[in-house]
């Protein structure tokens, strides 16, 4: 049986914050790793959904990689404020920017709100309608992948709590340096699906610290 430690947003935040310092480039590794996990589905028609904080940064820098592998890479903006060197390299690389949402991508990436949105998680505006437009697409046969970065937006990432029903359901949440306990907790668990935990660098960090909550099983992988 695997014992998961989840840790706070803080948490995270504190562990990453040396190595930000240093220079080390923490984005560039999840981003990377990101790009891993979707490689193996073999797509042909990815969708970002790209928010203004550091997981849609993820979501551009992982679409750069498969679009320069020749992956036909959709990029949905929410909003004015998103990572514009992220923006770039994901353009340059050849991927597209959309206005609307269409059918048939193979994988969804939800890079829309992260961990930082922990006062109040929900879904709002523009993101809200997007994703309330796709959650249709998902009882469809069959359906895109959903990869959700980091966290599945619209879910606390400490305590696992979700204030608004329209969230995307992940297949699978890629989560960066290590579990964010609300990834652990009911009802959020239900919605992330597969949890692939990527290693950026702060293990001995975390392990110094008390994690907020440990539980004997969860959705790891």
């Amino acid at each position: 049986m695997t014992t998961l430690k989840g840790y706070s947003a803080e948490q995270i935040r504190a562990a990453e914050a040396p190595h930000l310092a240093a220079g080390v480039p923490l984005m560039q590794r999840a981003a990377a790793g990101l790009a891993a996990e979707i490689r193996t589905t073999s797509p042909s028609r990815v969708l970002l959904l790209v928010g203004s904080g550091n997981n849609g940064a993820d979501a551009l820098y992982a679409g750069a990689e498969l679009a320069a592998e020749n992956v036909e890479v959709a990029i949905l903006a929410m909003g004015a404020r998103v990572n514009r060197e992220a923006m770039a390299a994901a353009v340059d690389a050849g991927g597209r920017v959309v206005g609307d949402v269409a059918s048939g991508f193979d994988v969804i990436v939800d890079g829309i709100l992260g961990t930082g949105t922990s006062a109040n998680p929900a879904l709002r505006g523009d993101a809200r309608r997007i994703v309330a437009e796709i959650l249709p697409l998902l009882s469809a046969h069959p359906h895109p992948l959903v990869v959700a970065v980091d966290i599945p937006s619209g879910i606390d990432p400490n305590d696992g709590r979700v204030p608004d029903p329209v969230v995307l359901p992940a297949d699978v949440t890629v989560t960066f340096g290590g579990y964010k306990a609300g990834l652990l907790l009911e009802p959020a668990s239900r919605l992330a699906g597969r949890v692939k935990l990527i290693d950026i660098g702060l293990g001995p960090d975390l392990e110094a610290l008390t994690p907020l909550v440990v539980v004997a099983s969860g959705p790891a992988a």
